[in-house]
């Protein structure tokens, strides 16, 4: 796995049923490094702290594999890298095969996977049809969250290197599906709440499955 491109973004004002709000999806890639700290990557808008960024959302990766399969369904937008609000675009990554809790060097960074994005109206709105969401999740590939163990500058070119592969099964894909399945596993929810990588708002919202 490499980076593909490193991508930020500016404030950006939208406007979603009759009210203005900034928003910082609209990320472009940038020839330069990108500094990733604890709570986020420095020079990158976020807007809306209750949901992006933090600790457990520090860095967006996405799989640039993926790119060709969303290019097909809508052909008609100006595609780059970041059109996801990735911070990182990353080639080879499998959601499928990522574990919860893997801790990978990149670049400089030092970091760990936390869980995987769950898409709202925003990125409806950067790809013009709010239908993009339920696709987003069918398609069941959402790039992961990682929290960053060791900050550093990561780049164009950086290998993504396994350091540590975590002791849970978990994998970023299974966990996906569980949170959109209608019926949830009951072994696959015993497994993601012993999880200990995952955060704690996560598993304890899931509690009520038991």
């Amino acid at each position: 796995m490499h980076v593909i491109a490193a991508n930020i973004a500016q404030p950006a004002l939208i406007e979603w049923k009759g009210k203005k709000e900034y928003t910082g999806i609209y990320k472009a890639a940038v020839d330069k490094a990108i500094f990733l700290g604890k709570e986020g990557v420095s020079g990158d808008a976020v807007a809306d702290r209750r949901v992006h960024g933090g600790v457990d959302k520090a860095c967006y990766l996405f799989s640039a594999d993926h790119y060709d399969f969303w290019k097909a369904q809508y052909p008609l937008l100006d595609w780059d890298w970041g059109m996801f609000g990735e911070n990182l675009s990353i080639s080879g990554m499998d959601e499928s095969k990522i574990r919860i809790g893997d801790i990978f060097q990149i670049g400089e960074a030092l970091v760990e996977v936390s869980q995987p994005r769950e898409p709202c109206y925003k990125l409806g709105i950067k790809f013009g049809d709010q239908k993009v969401i339920s696709q987003f999740i069918d398609h069941g590939y959402p790039g992961v969250y990682v929290r960053v163990l060791e900050e550093g500058k990561v780049c164009k070119g950086d290998e993504l290197i396994l350091k540590i592969q975590s002791d849970s099964s978990l994998t970023v894909k299974d966990f996906f599906d569980f949170l959109y399945a209608r019926e949830k596993d009951p072994k696959l929810l015993e497994l993601i709440l012993n999880t200990p990588a995952l955060p704690e708002k996560k598993k304890n919202k899931l509690k009520r499955y038991l």
